[in-house]
């Protein structure tokens, strides 16, 4: 069986370096123009060809977002952007509106075009017409059960590649074609600029009696009508790989590289074990445990198994659990003397009971008791933001693992 891919969110190049050695199969990217998370920090031309080269050096495909809703006054600049990425061996290109596909036909003839699931694709006829238009992947809508999914392969061309995201937020409005932010703020969601107001307080109000504000329901601290849950389907490989999707995508490119790291290792784990013996797969909870030791909110399986409800939703606050602080990303390590040079990312000192964990295996805690700076100086604590330390370590290292400690 063809293996599903783990496509993983890359919002700048330290967090697309951080994907690939943890286990993506694929990365996607936002450029400096036309990707819908212009909060992201996004690449640089010169960072996608750094990107794409580190990338395709380890055998993993790169995706460059493309999918704004454009105006008139985009195309030029559009077309400006792609004469400058255009030979960039960039493995595919995520866009939603059809002006962007002719704009990518026209100056990179061979490009691989995915539909962004912002052209919320919820029906077999749909994704024929787009492949049609010589589109090679379809982003599934969110708003899709199994049983949707599966019809949808069962009548479109076999060579039409189907993706569904797997993990990370969920949007309110359909497949995120979403005006709330644009009304309530002026910041275009379609132009990559939402501000999120889904994860707003709200309460209610009368016409009749302005200026009153009731609660939605009991809790007096307000009420997230729009709240939902993250996706989760890490308990549920076996159904993705029966569904006839291709790819695995996990929502986040504004999420941290220990957020990355956490995720896509749980995902790569579980699906490296169901590919390594389908019949006889066990869905093991601590992938999941670990995974939530990066920061989360409560979780949902989305329209997967049915349509979403009251479950799928939380009324009372938008913040995420934080168990774990993330305090520092080793940079070298010396197997002579288990030296490991650290950047901190976090406050922490002599004493402290410290995780760490890496691309592969388990994590092993050990008591951090040896610490100096830069100079071989002895350091009790470390408070500065992305200070560098020489820290004894336990056991063997290399670059990119990460040190967490328990709040």
């Amino acid at each position: 069986m063809n293996k599903l891919e783990l496509l993983a969110p890359a919002g700048d190049l330290e967090k697309l370096k951080i994907a690939v050695d943890y286990g993506a199969d694929a990365v996607y990217f936002g450029g400096e123009m036309f990707s819908l998370r212009a909060g992201a920090g996004n690449l640089t031309t010169a960072e996608i060809k750094e990107g794409v080269d580190y990338a395709h050096e380890r055998g993993v495909r790169c995706h460059l977002a493309l999918n704004v809703i454009a105006h008139n006054d985009d195309i030029e600049p559009l077309k400006d952007y792609i004469l400058k990425i255009r030979d960039i061996p960039i493995d595919a290109y995520i866009v939603s509106d059809p002006s962007v596909i002719t704009v990518l036909k026209g100056l990179i003839p061979d490009a691989e075009i995915h539909l962004s699931t912002q052209a919320n694709t919820t029906n077999y006829v749909t994704a024929s017409f787009w492949h049609d238009m010589g589109v090679k992947r379809i982003v599934l809508a969110r708003e899709l059960t199994f049983d949707e999914i599966r019809t949808i392969r069962e009548n479109t061309p076999a060579d039409l590649d189907l993706e569904a995201f797997v993990h990370g937020a969920m949007c309110i409005s359909y497949s995120g074609r979403c005006l709330l932010s644009n009304f309530m703020t002026g910041r275009d969601a379609n132009g990559g600029e939402c501000a999120h107001p889904c994860r707003y307080k709200y309460r209610l109000e009368e016409e009749k009696r302005p200026g009153e504000y009731w609660p939605v329901d009991e809790d007096d601290r307000g009420t997230y009508i729009f709240n939902s849950k993250d996706l989760c389907m890490i308990e549920h490989i076996p159904e993705l790989a029966k569904s006839g999707v291709c790819s695995l995508k996990i929502e986040g490119r504004m999420k941290s590289i220990f957020y990355i790291a956490h995720v896509v290792k749980a995902y790569r784990t579980a699906i490296d074990a169901y590919y390594a013996d389908p019949d006889g797969y066990v869905y093991n909870e601590e992938w999941f445990r670990e995974m939530c030791k990066a920061s989360h909110r409560e979780f949902t399986t989305g329209f997967y198994f049915r349509k979403p409800t009251s479950d799928d939703q939380n009324y009372l606050t938008s913040s995420y659990t934080r168990n774990y602080s993330f305090v520092g990303i080793v940079k070298d390590y010396d197997d002579e003397t288990g030296i490991a040079t650290v950047e901190q990312r976090n406050k922490m000192d002599v004493g402290d009971t410290i995780e760490v964990f890496g691309p592969k295996g388990g994590y092993f805690t050990q008591k951090l008791e040896i610490m100096t700076d830069e100079e071989g100086t002895p350091v009790m604590s470390a408070p500065h933001p992305q200070q560098i330390l020489k820290i004894k370590m336990d056991k063997p290292v290399s670059e990119n693992y990460m040190l967490r400690k328990e709040k």
